[in-house]
């Protein structure tokens, strides 16, 4: 059982790079905004509420100095994050899928099951993803949502898989013309990343599939 649950948390390493990077805009543009997604903007002031939320998270923690030195780009991991959710939102919303409140808090409990508990989930996705406890249930709705998506593309954990995969994201990041802030970057519709970042979670875990 705890592999199929492991299973339905996995997201592919290409896609798991792009969880947390972003796009190109101007703060001339757009004052006021991190970035811009099909219209719709996405604050400053949001963005920097959850930097906050993690800070206090990781001093709270007794390995604080290493996470928030582990952590130390936050702001573009945080709005790449929200970000790649939007593209990972149309994706699911173009295929006709959808996630119930339900099957998101079924999955939460599975991972904490398999965590060792809801306060070791915490501590594990605040440690490898800067991930604040308010905002588990979003990480665990973007990888319910993208394990459907893999499913119904058909796009199992292979090479071939995980091209189709990032060929689809791709053309929706494309389709959501993401204006990013030139402060926190610039955004590869192609990589469905923000230019040059790399999540720190990704250079620790080898490589290895997170949730």
């Amino acid at each position: 059982m705890h592999r199929r649950r492991r299973t339905a948390l996995s997201v592919s390493a290409a896609l798991i790079a792009a969880a947390p990077l972003l796009a190109a805009c101007g703060s001339d543009t757009h004052p006021g905004a991190a970035a811009v997604v099909d219209g719709d903007r996405i604050e400053v002031a949001a963005l920097q509420a959850q930097v906050r939320d993690v800070r206090s998270a990781q001093e709270a923690s007794p390995q604080a100095k290493q996470l928030i030195e582990a952590t130390g780009d936050l702001n573009r991991q945080k709005l790449n994050g929200l970000i790649f959710d939007r593209v990972v939102e149309k994706v699911a919303a173009d295929e006709g899928i959808t996630v119930s409140r339900k099957e998101v808090q079924e999955t939460r409990r599975a991972a904490a099951a398999e965590s060792g508990g809801e306060e070791q989930l915490a501590a594990m996705l605040l440690q490898q993803q800067g991930v604040a406890p308010d905002e588990i249930d979003g990480v665990v709705r973007r990888n319910v949502l993208m394990n459907k998506v893999a499913a119904k593309l058909g796009a199992g954990n292979t090479p071939e898989g995980q091209q189709k995969l990032t060929q689809v994201f791709a053309a929706a990041s494309k389709a959501l013309d993401i204006d990013v802030n030139p402060r926190y970057g610039t955004w590869d519709n192609d990589k469905i990343q923000l230019g040059e970042y790399s999540a720190p979670w990704l250079r620790r875990s080898s490589g290895q599939q997170q949730m």
